[in-house]
């Protein structure tokens, strides 16, 4: 056998280095293209999305106005009335902060743990300093006494307990309050007071709400799909055109649109009244009614598209062929053209589901008191109460159970995938 020069080991190993010195190239010239795109979904996207989520499990307002209490307060055993000397760091601290910014924070997150806890707080800090008749400081047994004097529930150990395991600048708070959970004295994670348990509640009622609508939307719109998959490529762009017309159109226009026609004397009511079906309005309007048939309406072309998308690509012949070998054509139209779909249908739902657990004018403008979902609390905490801790706690959960769903739906892929 004869070898040649460019067979010897050295030869291959340069030719190994120069094919990965040319795939190195490539991914580096890919990166670079994509490099920039990278960036700006860093900066616009994912950088404020990260700096939100941090403050759900942000707790400066304590630490950063009663630092020489929480200092105290550190090795108090949070069981009996904390020593003079906590007394004391706290009229320190209020002095400092009485006519300060961080003051109004300050009343507003000890309100949040116990009712009532702003007005004493103010109270005491419109007191402050505490010096006697010469304007010489007290001592902490005397501002002990000078405190309690101004309001007798700073002998409750449960303020201080307040005070105490809220001292750091991180706390899991808000996270909890959005599970219907609370930390007691002692840091322990117990369940909040049934009155004031509604979050758990407001998710359950937005994901039944997601999936009712994802629901409607694929009985609707699987038909539609289908019949638009078979029509010409003329009369299916003319379709596709009215289908996406709620896309053109304003979401408070459509939801105007539907408060008209739900209304008591609305078009719909009319046409069951005039046709004899019903003899009383139906009450369609700031009911759960009302927000499955707008939200239906307006996400149907999420699922449409996907669906039309997938059967498009599907060749009519496997039908034919199946009804030709002696199959029923409902039986081949189920047993060989749905499993077909799948990939349609999961995506189409995805899309509609993640879509429909984030709305929030629809429900809040057609629905009721009892079907506003998790996005409207968000704007309410974030709009009104201006508690942002509790708002990006409730956003960040909604935003982990989307990914969530994200993740379970690529992995039922990637198995199909595998078995077929």
């Amino acid at each position: 056998m004869t070898i040649t020069a460019d067979s010897t080991p050295e030869s291959s190993n340069r030719l190994k280095r120069e094919l990965r010195a040319a795939e190195a190239k490539k991914r580096a010239m890919a990166l670079l293209l994509i490099a920039p795109l990278a960036i700006f979904l860093l900066l616009i996207f994912v950088v404020p999305i990260g700096a939100l989520l941090t403050r759900a499990v942000q707790n400066p307002e304590i630490a950063t106005a009663l630092p020489h209490t929480v200092s105290v307060l550190h090795d108090w055993d949070r069981k009996s009335v904390p020593p003079d000397a906590a007394y004391a760091a706290l009229a320190t601290d209020l002095t400092v902060v009485a006519d300060g910014e961080s003051m109004g924070a300050l009343a507003r997150r000890l309100n949040t743990e116990i009712p009532g806890y702003r007005s004493m707080v103010a109270k005491t800090a419109r007191a402050m300093p505490l010096n006697d008749d010469a304007g010489h400081a007290l001592a902490p047994a005397q501002v002990h006494a000078k405190l309690v004097e101004i309001d007798a529930r700073w002998n409750d150990v449960a303020y201080w307990q307040a005070i105490a395991k809220n001292g750091g600048q991180y706390s899991p708070f808000y996270v909890l309050a959005s599970l219907d959970h609370k930390q007691d004295a002692f840091g322990h994670i117990e369940q909040t007071d049934p009155d004031q348990q509604i979050y758990l509640a407001v998710f359950s009622r937005t994901f039944v709400i997601g999936a009712a609508v994802t629901i409607f939307t694929l009985l609707l719109g699987y038909p539609l799909a289908y019949w638009i998959s078979t029509l010409s490529e003329r009369r299916a762009n003319l379709v596709m055109i009215l289908v996406l017309i709620p896309f053109w159109t304003s979401i408070l226009v459509r939801v105007a649109a539907w408060i008209v026609i739900l209304q008591s004397e609305g078009l719909m009511n009319k046409a069951l009244l005039g046709t004899g079906l019903i003899h009383a309005p139906l009450a369609l309007l700031f009911n759960r009614t009302g927000v499955y048939i707008s939200m239906t309406h307006i996400l149907l072309p999420f699922m449409i598209l996907p669906l039309y998308s997938v059967m498009k690509s599907i060749p009519p012949t496997y039908q034919r062929a199946a009804i030709s070998l002696g199959s029923h054509p409902f039986a081949a139209f189920w047993r060989v053209y749905v499993p077909q779909t799948y990939p349609g249908v999961g995506a189409g739902a995805l899309l509609v589901f993640i879509l429909a657990i984030g709305y929030y004018i629809t429900p809040a403008l057609l629905g009721g008191p009892n079907d506003q979902m998790v996005s409207y609390y968000v704007a309410y905490f974030t709009n009104v109460t201006i508690n942002w801790g509790m708002a990006c706690a409730l956003g960040g959960l909604l935003l982990a159970a989307t990914l969530v769903l994200y993740v379970i739906y690529g992995r039922l892929t990637r198995s199909s995938l595998s078995l077929g």
